[in-house]
């Protein structure tokens, strides 16, 4: 970048101040506006199916027991319970008394709940990167890209199901990503605060955020401590990206939050317990066992990578990139003038940041799967969210950068950079159409299985709620699985069947049989 440009200057390309071709846009007149409408309308579509599949949500698997507990415990009940007797996730128990406390009410909302806070996050967090680069808010653009992003989280993996619609998967996978973009956000207001108690209440809640992140969800934790962390350090002021400390002493308040509540989690009772049910087997940090857990991550990798729909992230971070650099052949463009020079290594690593941390992160859930659920954890799909958010984030960021690195470079080359730009925003956004329209599928089987298991389950439940009023103590009870999770009699013993065991609380019978 030029001195001149760095002090704010006007700036004119000399091929763009003359002749009515360099007055023309660099891209046609509406062509980004109908692309992102175009993709609001086909990811919004798709998600609105996901919000809307919420209202045919019924009970399995977990559902089963965070019910009964809910119901009959309540919310500081069901609590305690996790502490002493499962597995420690204060929080994740804290959630689940709410979602539960009013029977299905709060499973069939929490899709919809997702995806809206969720958006509404994404489109901030994105107005602060297009303003990092100089850009006006595009909430068209942002909207589409904030969508698109989820559409691929939802429906892009082998667990469409989990991720979104079944409510314990949710809150222990997707809602910390949900308050993870949102602690960023507010991360970025603390440090630019003037006033020292905003600050404080700020750096308060960093504190507050990373315990309540702890004891939801080990997987996110990782993921995100390793984030902060690095992005803590490359905060330093000695490094040069920052002016103080104030990014530094928020990541710092942040990590310490995520230590203290996995620390609580992992002392508790409830997962002391959890640990004394596992089998014996090698240390995770053993050379065989870290050799596997290798195989293993392989394995999720080969997995991820195999769906080429997740391009559509860096394609729609292309057309934000493009979006930005639109401005007009023939006017001054403004650069937002900087008291300061960035070192260009530090600002290298901060870009390259999400790529080491996404590697060492998804290896220590693959970690934490291996030891938690032998040789088959790592085929828990819904807990990669963990590390596909991050994913999905950089791959639209990269595309962003690309998007305004080809905009600046048509910008002094108006005659064939007007034919690039245009050829390039109707390729990435005809990729990222593609990158949703092949979720279509997945959807389509989700809402057919989703609505028959409902209009099931609602004759099966009337069935048996008639026989306990018969005063019934022992029902009939057919499985009814969906989305590759546990309904009862998945195993021929009876006593290890924790499910029926659910189930029969849940009905408040003695026993259940297969129907």
């Amino acid at each position: 970048m030029s001195t001149a440009a760095i002090e704010g200057e006007d700036v004119r390309t000399p091929a763009t101040t003359t002749g009515r071709a360099a007055r023309r846009p660099p891209v046609p007149r509406g062509l980004l506006p109908g692309l992102g409408a175009a993709l609001v309308a086909a990811a919004g579509g798709l998600l609105a199916v996901g919000c809307f599949l919420g209202l045919y949500l019924r009970p399995t698997s977990d559902d089963w027991c965070a019910g009964f507990k809910a119901r009959d415990l309540g919310v500081l009940g069901i609590t305690a319970d996790f502490y002493t007797t499962q597995n420690g996730r204060v929080t994740n128990a804290f959630l689940s008394g709410i979602v539960y406390g009013d029977g299905l009410t709060g499973v069939k909302l929490l899709p919809a709940a997702l995806v809206l806070t969720l958006t509404a996050g994404l489109v901030l967090l994105g107005r602060e990167c297009v303003r990092l680069l100089g850009g006006r808010p595009l909430l068209l653009l942002l909207t589409a890209a904030a969508l698109v992003l989820q559409a691929l989280l939802y429906f892009g993996g082998t667990r469409t199901y989990q991720v979104l619609l079944w409510a314990p998967a949710t809150i222990s996978h997707t809602v910390p990503a949900v308050i993870g973009v949102w602690a960023l956000l507010a991360g970025v207001w603390t440090v630019r605060q003037p006033r020292a108690p905003a600050r404080t209440a700020g750096f308060a809640a960093a504190l507050l955020t990373g315990f309540a992140l702890g004891t939801l969800s080990e997987p996110f934790a990782l993921v995100s401590g390793l984030l902060a962390a690095g992005a803590g350090l490359l905060a330093l002021p000695r490094i040069g990206l920052a002016r103080d400390r104030r990014p530094f002493t928020w990541c710092l308040l942040y990590c310490a939050g995520l230590l203290t509540g996995l620390i609580v989690l992992y002392t508790s009772p409830g997962a002391r317990w959890r640990r004394a049910q596992q089998p014996e087997t090698a240390s995770p940090l053993s050379a065989a066992e870290l050799e596997a857990t290798f195989q293993d991550w392989l394995r999720m990798w080969d997995t991820v990578t195999g769906q080429w729909a997740y391009l559509g992230a860096a394609a729609v971070g292309v057309l934000l990139g493009l979006a930005l650099g639109r401005a007009r052949y023939g006017h001054a463009v403004r650069k937002p003038a900087r008291g300061r020079t960035v070192p260009r290594p530090a600002l290298a690593a901060l870009l390259l940041l999400p790529v080491p941390v996404l590697l060492l992160g998804s290896f220590a859930v693959m970690v934490g799967l291996r030891s938690g659920y032998g040789p088959t954890g790592w085929t828990y799909a819904r807990t990669w969210t963990s590390h596909l958010v991050l994913m999905e984030l950089a791959l639209c960021g990269y595309g962003m950068l690309l998007g305004v690195w080809l905009g600046r470079y048509a910008a002094a080359r108006p005659h064939p950079g007007r034919a690039l730009l245009t050829g390039a925003a109707v390729a990435t956004g005809c990729l990222t159409l593609a990158s949703v329209a092949v979720l279509v599928p997945a959807v389509r089987d989700l809402t057919t299985a989703t609505v028959t298991r409902a209009a099931a389950w609602d004759a099966q439940n009337a069935r048996i709620r008639a026989e306990t009023a018969r005063g019934a103590t022992d029902v009939g009870y057919r499985p009814l699985p969906i989305g590759s999770l546990a309904e009862p009699f998945y195993t021929r013993d009876y006593d290890r069947d924790w499910v029926a065991a659910c189930v029969s609380r849940w009905y408040g019978v003695d026993r259940i049989h297969r129907r």
